[in-house]
């Protein structure tokens, strides 16, 4: 039987709870890679990509789920400061893992306007796509206003990440 592998993209631009619900649903994949998104395809700015990164541990770690793990597949693809498409992502992981079934997870949103993504009708020729929306309906978006307004955020992010995001001067910025 073939190996299968969740790829679940996202700015995680932080990690919220929304994303956590997201990846308690994919207990059934024998490994869900978690990309941060290198460079966003419609100029959404972002932390910085290392910082996103640290954040995405902490959050598996937080979360003690076995299968996930982090992918800084975006990064190593990357050329320049361009966005890197889905495509070229499942295709470099189709040439890492040639004997694994993969299934891309995306949000409702993305969802919506896939067929806005660079080559999505050879993406449903090769492999599957998950709609997988959030069961709590908390958005990175949530989680940045309440830094910015300097509100608690436990309710939207796990532990170590909020810690990170209230203590580490990487993130002094955003609140």
């Amino acid at each position: 039987m073939k190996q299968t592998l969740a790829v679940f993209g996202s700015a995680f631009n932080p990690p919220s709870l929304g994303h956590c619900s997201v990846l308690e649903r994919l207990g059934q994949f024998d490994k869900v890679l978690l990309l941060p998104s290198y460079q966003h395809a419609w100029g959404k700015v972002m932390l910085d990509y290392e910082a996103r990164c640290d954040l995405v541990r902490a959050f598996i770690i937080d979360i003690g789920q076995a299968n996930l793990e982090l992918s800084t597949l975006e990064q190593k693809i990357a050329i320049g400061d361009n966005a890197v498409t889905t495509f070229a992502v499942l295709e470099a992981l189709q040439l890492e893992y040639p004997d694994t079934n993969i299934t891309f997870v995306i949000g409702p949103d993305n969802f919506l306007k896939f067929n806005q993504f660079y080559n999505a009708k050879h993406i449903l020729k090769r492999w599957q796509i998950m709609a997988c929306p959030e069961t709590v309906p908390v958005r990175s978006t949530l989680i940045r206003e309440a830094l910015a307004s300097n509100n608690d955020i436990s309710q939207y992010t796990t532990p170590t990440v909020k810690f990170m995001l209230m203590n580490d001067e990487r993130f002094l910025f955003t609140h």
